[in-house]
């Protein structure tokens, strides 16, 4: 039986809201930053909350708002923690400033491959690519596009979770036991472990959009 994505909506409330910062806005950002140096800081030396709170004779509950990025600390009071732990003042804003990577790429400029254990005629143009990242999660998305010499292919399986976004041409599109009409405009989110791939080439060309993310390994 086909899952009806309002259906799961109305069951999962989502706590994510995509158009803020993190934590409000910039200011908030930098405390939450600076209160995870100091918490992990103080963890790699072995010290508790209340040996940091003796050392620079601030209050616990000032450190404990510090590390949870309740409180925005003086630069007198960073001062303070980093002789405390024997770092750099600069070491507490290092996360906040570290680069943050974005590929663009052009239309038509994407990295042509095949993906290992993909059959013959599948062009996948690969639109980007972020190595390690902060996020502990890899992301891959492609433009695939098959044509009248593409073979189907609807045994393939690889680790992760993958999305389809339908732009041109029909497909019948096998995940697992289960068989989706494609159309353009059509979204299929699913688990990449199960078996899948293009079953039927109903009206070719046919053109989507596959992002596949999986953890990342070290």
């Amino acid at each position: 039986m086909t899952a009806n994505p309002n259906d799961r909506a109305s069951m999962t409330k989502l706590t994510q809201d995509p158009h803020s910062i993190r934590s409000g806005d910039r200011e908030k950002v930098l405390e939450v930053a600076i209160g995870r140096e100091v918490r992990a800081f103080r963890k790699q030396q072995n010290t508790t909350v209340a040996e940091l709170a003796q050392v620079t004779g601030l209050s616990i509950g000032m450190l404990s708002k510090i590390e949870n990025g309740n409180t925005s600390p003086s630069l007198t009071t960073l001062q303070l923690l980093a002789d405390a732990l024997s770092v750099p003042l600069t070491s507490f804003f290092r996360r906040f400033e570290e680069r943050r990577d974005a590929v663009h790429t052009k239309a038509g400029e994407g990295v042509e491959l095949e993906r290992e254990g993909t059959r013959a005629h599948h062009q996948y143009n690969l639109l980007g690519h972020l190595g390690a990242n902060g996020s502990g999660v890899i992301v891959e998305p492609y433009l695939i596009t098959l044509t009248a010499e593409s073979d189907v292919f609807p045994t393939f399986q690889h680790g992760g979770i993958e999305t389809i976004y339908m732009l041109e041409g029909e497909v019948d599109y096998r995940h697992g036991e289960q068989v989706y009409p494609l159309k353009p405009g059509d979204t299929l989110f699913f688990d990449a472990d199960a078996p899948h791939g293009p079953e039927r080439l109903v009206s070719l060309p046919a053109r989507y959009l596959s992002v596949i993310s999986y953890p990342q390994t070290s």
